[in-house]
């Protein structure tokens, strides 16, 4: 593990939806808007999960039904909160050690109508070697940018009221 900082990744998306179903949107509707290019197994993505509570697994399941962990979820507070572990080093693989994961926190606020969504990906020393790697990773144009892209455009298309 390293020593030395690594300022966290932010991002932020504005969502014209009110607070609750920018929430749903984010955490039930997982599936819906997680890049199928962003996997860790070895094959295609049938599914993406993210157990809506604290201490739920967020995860990949692979066309041949394997499942591959990301990480577990710390804090669960809807409509405002979700804090999950990042168990994925800089070779892309899941590394089980909760002292190498680092955490992905994204809050949520209304304002007139829309809610901003405000992500911040921290602790991403605790990868060691390869923190370096996987903070520039998250940080490009192909990490959390595009990622809340296809968050955004699912929002964007999601009726205010379910």
């Amino acid at each position: 593990m390293s020593d030395d900082f690594i300022e966290p990744v932010r991002h932020t998306v504005t969502v014209p939806l009110p607070i609750e179903r920018a929430f749903s949107v984010f955490t039930d509707g997982f599936d819906t808007w997680w890049p199928r290019s962003h996997r860790i197994g070895a094959t295609e993505i049938a599914e993406t999960v993210l157990e809506p509570r604290a201490g739920g697994r967020w995860y990949e399941r692979s066309v041949d039904g394997v499942e591959c962990d990301w990480g577990r979820v710390l804090v669960f507070e809807p409509p405002h909160r979700l804090v999950v572990t990042w168990h994925i080093n800089g070779q892309w693989q899941y590394d089980p050690d909760p002292g190498h994961a680092s955490e992905v926190e994204v809050r949520f606020t209304e304002d007139t109508g829309h809610t901003r969504v405000d992500l911040e990906h921290r602790h991403i020393e605790r990868h060691g070697g390869s923190a370096v790697r996987l903070s520039e990773a998250v940080a490009s144009q192909n990490g959390w940018s595009v990622i809340l892209g296809g968050y955004t455009k699912i929002a964007a298309n999601t009726p205010s009221r379910s």
